[in-house]
């Protein structure tokens, strides 16, 4: 009998559950990576309130949020690279440790210097904690089943934390104080940090993996680390610059031409370097350039896709800020329902046509929104959109992350997630201001309703794109 090849994947041996300590290791990591999402999005509603309490210009206060994205998305592939050389469960702790003291200071500010710097912390903290985090996950559980399993947790809470985070913000600033999105930190990464170093064994690289030299010591790869933190610091700023001050101002433009030539000249570097940040075998591997790009467009869609109905809902429809976080629980509890399905739809359809199931289902629900209306009963339809758009787009995100770290041993773990995860905050800074200056353009002459219907249309035709490229470029050979 002749062998034919199929779209459908090749049947899997049933795998054997996670053990006692695979589970508590995956609560306590878990643990971390939500309080990190909720971080994202936890004071966007608390902002105008914290420019009142410490005295922000009403310019100074979108670096509230710019400061923490810059340095989230800036610094994840260099201490990435860092937990690959020095140990995971290092990089991972002391993170966690910076991080509860800038929370504390942040929480404890009386001036608008202070913070910012305590920002600025968390987001060098977040760019260190979430990929040493997710290579100890990875190299916890084997690939296949289980790593899936895992991962389509992993990503279902931290969309969720990100989405719920507006929620939390609101509630706590509306019955405590602004200060406590600060505070509630403190007490899950100390949890975390009691409990981490007794259930998690540290993780480091094989003398043989070529990141040594002399007697066994690490290298790092200083001219990569710089060339890639600037051109990714100038790419976050020049986005979010272009957000608020719209395409054609000048600041915007010069920091994204830094960028451009910083990124170049870093792929230049990592071609000659002895001990690459990056070795360009890695980034020319088929999965990780396109489980790397599924990524980048699944958290640049669904995030926009937050902010277009924020308008939606607070413009157009008049909701308070504490009524539309509470309206993106639909959208929360779709991202966790997505998580929980990812493992089993991968495992029924195989990494590529989980990720283009994923991504039409989500495209599906996004068109839906065009109809909207600027009547309150169109919330009958936003809602049940958001939630099956989550379901969507939670398969489309473990799946891509699944296919961005798959194929890789162990000691790269760390690089491979670092470039995940510096994708994933790219696509959330990236997705918003592109949105925003869709939305800004079509409504000029008209509503924010005509603004917003337009970008959901760009948003759409985006995810599409994602899920005819995936489909495409993903191909067995």
């Amino acid at each position: 009998m002749t062998a034919t090849l199929s779209e459908a994947p090749p049947a899997r041996p049933a795998a054997a559950g996670p053990t006692g300590r695979q589970r508590l290791v995956l609560v306590v990591l878990l643990a971390a990576q939500f309080m990190l999402a909720v971080d994202f999005s936890i004071l966007n509603v608390a902002l105008p309130v914290i420019g009142q309490g410490l005295g922000f210009p009403l310019g100074g206060l979108q670096w509230i949020a710019t400061a923490f994205a810059l340095c989230a998305a800036g610094f994840t592939l260099l201490f990435g690279r860092v937990a690959d050389l020095v140990g995971r469960r290092r990089v991972f702790l002391a993170g966690l440790a910076v991080l509860a003291v800038a929370s504390l200071a942040g929480g404890l500010a009386t001036t608008p210097g202070v913070l910012l710097a305590a920002r600025v912390a968390q987001g060098l903290a977040t760019a260190a904690v979430t990929p040493a985090g997710l290579a100890l996950l990875t190299t916890a559980f084997p690939e296949g089943p289980l790593r899936e399993r895992a991962l389509g947790l992993n990503g279902a809470l931290m969309s969720a934390g990100f989405t719920s985070g507006a929620v939390l913000g609101g509630l706590l600033t509306d019955l405590l104080s602004w200060r406590w999105a600060f505070f509630v930190n403190v007490p899950v990464a100390l949890a975390v940090l009691l409990t981490a170093p007794r259930l998690i064994a540290e993780s480091r690289p094989r003398p043989s993996t070529g990141a040594t030299a002399g007697a066994g010591r690490p290298r790092m790869d200083l001219p990569g680390a710089v060339t890639v933190t600037g051109g990714l610091l100038a790419l976050v700023y020049g986005l979010t610059t272009a957000g608020e001050h719209g395409w054609g101002d000048p600041v915007a433009l010069s920091a994204l031409a830094l960028a451009a030539l910083l990124l170049v000249a870093f792929w230049l570097v990592e071609r000659r370097a002895a001990a690459p940040l990056v070795p360009v075998r890695v980034l020319r591997r088929r999965t990780v350039v396109w489980g790397n790009a599924a990524v980048l467009l699944a958290f640049a869609t669904e995030t926009s896709l937050v902010f277009l109905l924020t308008l939606y809902l607070q413009r157009v429809l008049g909701f308070s800020a504490l009524a539309t976080g509470l309206a993106f629980g639909a959208l929360g509890a779709g991202t966790v329902l997505g998580g929980l399905l990812a493992p089993r739809v991968l495992g029924r359809l195989g990494g590529r046509n989980a990720l283009v199931a994923g991504f039409l289902v989500q495209a599906a629900a996004t068109a839906a929104l065009l109809l909207l209306g600027a009547d309150r009963a169109w919330l009958g339809l936003l809602l049940p959109a958001a939630f099956l758009g989550g379901v969507g787009n939670m398969v489309a995100i473990v799946g891509s992350m699944v296919t961005a770290t798959s194929g890789l041993p162990d000691e790269e773990q760390g690089l491979a997630t670092g470039v995940a995860t510096m994708t994933q905050q790219v696509g959330i800074a990236l997705g918003t201001p592109v949105m925003s200056a869709v939305a800004t353009a079509t409504a000029a002459g008209g509503t924010v309703l005509t603004g917003v219907t337009w970008a959901i249309g760009a948003d759409t035709a985006l995810v599409l794109l994602a899920g005819a490229a995936t489909a495409l470029f993903l191909r067995r050979r």
